[in-house]
C-alpha cells in the first residue's frame, strides 16, 4: 500500500492512470496526451507496473499498456475504512469539532480582564459506589490520578492535600505521551477551602498561563449524597479573576471536565476495581 501511494503522489503518474482508466493505450500514445516525452512516459508506467497498477503487453513494436482496478479498489475501500473510522459519530473527532466551536466562541467573547467572571458550569453523576469509595476516589492522588484529566491527557504530576488549606497541583501531558518525553500540556495550582468527608470537598483551581500568571480562578464544590444505587454527585464550578488569555482554558471546562466525570464513573463500575481497593482498605484499617 505505501509503495502504490507513492507512486499515485506523482502528478505525472497520476495523470497516466487518468488515461488509461478511459482504455488502454500504447506509450508513444500516452506521451503525447500526457505532453511528456517518450523515454520519461516508460519510466512512469514501469513504476506504475511494479506497485501492480498497470499491466502491459508487446503488440509488434508497441507496448500497450492497461490499467488493473484491482489495486485502486482496494486503496478505495482503505482510505474509506479511514473516513468511516474518523467520522464515527461518537469518536474523538466530533469531540474535536465540538471543541473547536467552544474554543470560537470563547475566543469572540474574551475582550476584557474579568470577561468570564460569574460564568458557571454544574455537573452531576450518578456513581456506582457508595460516598466512602468515592470520596477516596475525589481526595486520594494516586486514584485521582486515573480519571482527574479529559481523556486525550495523562497526569504527570499530581499533589491533592485533602484538608483545609491544603495544597494542590495538577500537572498534565498528552495520554499518548507514555515515557514522558514530551513537553507538558497544562498545570495548574490551587488550594482547598472545605472539607467534610463523605459530604462536601471544596476548593479553588487556577490554570497556569505560559507565563505563569493564574488563568482564572475556579471556585469548585463537590456534594455528596448517597442513593438507592450508589452516590450522587453534584459538581459545581463558579469562575473568578479571569484574564483574556483564559479563553481557550474556560473553552474545555464543560467538555473536558465532564470526560474526567465519565472516567470516574467508569472506574467506579468496574467490580474488580473498586472491590480490590475496598478490601485493601478494610484490611489496612484492621490492621490499625
Amino acid at each position: 500500500m505505501d509503495a502504490l501511494l507513492t507512486a499515485l503522489a506523482d502528478p505525472a503518474r497520476w495523470r497516466l492512470v487518468g488515461l488509461l482508466a478511459e482504455r488502454p493505450r500504447s506509450v508513444g500514445v500516452l506521451a503525447q496526451l500526457a505532453g511528456a516525452r517518450q523515454p520519461q512516459t516508460t519510466k512512469h508506467l514501469q513504476t506504475l507496473e511494479r506497485v501492480g497498477v498497470v499491466t502491459s503487453q508487446r503488440t509488434g513494436q508497441r507496448r500497450v499498456y492497461a490499467l488493473r482496478p484491482g489495486p485502486l479498489r482496494e486503496l478505495a475501500a482503505a482510505l474509506g475504512r479511514l473516513a468511516d473510522t474518523a467520522d464515527r459519530a461518537d469518536g474523538p473527532r466530533a469531540t474535536f469539532d465540538e471543541h473547536g466551536i467552544s474554543l470560537r466562541a470563547e475566543r469572540l467573547a474574551a475582550t476584557d480582564s474579568g470577561w468570564a467572571d460569574g460564568r458557571s458550569f454544574a455537573f452531576h453523576r450518578s456513581l456506582a459506589a457508595g460516598p466512602e469509595p468515592v470520596w477516596r476516589q475525589l481526595t486520594e492522588p494516586d486514584l485521582l490520578a486515573h480519571w482527574w484529566t479529559p481523556d486525550d491527557l495523562r497526569v504527570s504530576e499530581l499533589v491533592f492535600e485533602a484538608r483545609p488549606g491544603g495544597r494542590i497541583v495538577q500537572e498534565y501531558c498528552d495520554a499518548e505521551d507514555a515515557d514522558g518525553s514530551g513537553q507538558v500540556v497544562g498545570r495548574a495550582e490551587g488550594v482547598v477551602d472545605d472539607v467534610h468527608p463523605g459530604e462536601r470537598l471544596a476548593y479553588r483551581l487556577s490554570p497556569l498561563l505560559p507565563d505563569g500568571g493564574l488563568a482564572f480562578t475556579a471556585h469548585v464544590d463537590l456534594r455528596l449524597r448517597p442513593s438507592d444505587t450508589g452516590t450522587d454527585l453534584d459538581v459545581h464550578w463558579r469562575l473568578a479573576d479571569s484574564t483574556v488569555e483564559s479563553a481557550d482554558f474556560v473553552a474545555g471546562i464543560e467538555l473536558g471536565f465532564g470526560q474526567s466525570l465519565d472516567r470516574l464513573a467508569a472506574t467506579l463500575a468496574a467490580p474488580l476495581a473498586t472491590d480490590s481497593h475496598d478490601t485493601e482498605s478494610t484490611n489496612t484499617r484492621s490492621a490499625k
